[in-house]
């Protein structure tokens, strides 16, 4: 198995630098893997939307996140790696609790990565949404 190209502190770092609205949602890195990444968003009462449900910016947001760091674990540091599509779909309604991000590459190439990423609210094992999404990577120097 190949060891990803970054590490957890380095991806803080990264996020401190030029993702800072990632750190003010509370985003937290719990494992990066070569083309794959597990993330949490803890709970807070802003995130509900009328229906007492978690809004669809908030996990459209983390598993953009989630996405860009499986990126980085299989590209390194490339700080330019932009979203060019994220697909959601909406498979059921989270409640009032953390949300966890599983991410993973399905295509790694030299200008475009393609990964999706499975939601769930924590302590439950049915998705609550499917993202698909590509990232353009920067021409290597």
């Amino acid at each position: 198995m190949t060891a990803a190209r970054i590490t957890i502190e380095a991806f803080q770092d990264l996020m401190l630098e030029s993702m800072p609205f990632a750190v003010d949602l509370g985003i937290e890195t719990l494992e990066i893997g070569f083309g794959t990444a597990r993330l949490r968003l803890p709970f807070r009462e802003g995130f509900l939307r009328p229906g007492g449900t978690v809004g669809g910016p908030i996990l459209m947001g983390l598993a953009d996140v989630a996405l860009y760091v499986a990126v980085l674990g299989a590209a390194g540091p490339v700080p330019l790696a932009v979203t060019t599509n994220l697909n959601t779909h909406f498979l059921r309604k989270p409640g009032p609790a953390a949300i966890l991000a599983e991410a993973r590459l399905l295509k790694h190439g030299k200008r475009l990565a393609v990964g999706e990423v499975a939601l769930y609210t924590e302590g439950d094992p049915e998705m609550i949404a499917h993202v698909v999404g590509t990232y353009s990577l920067p021409p290597r120097a």
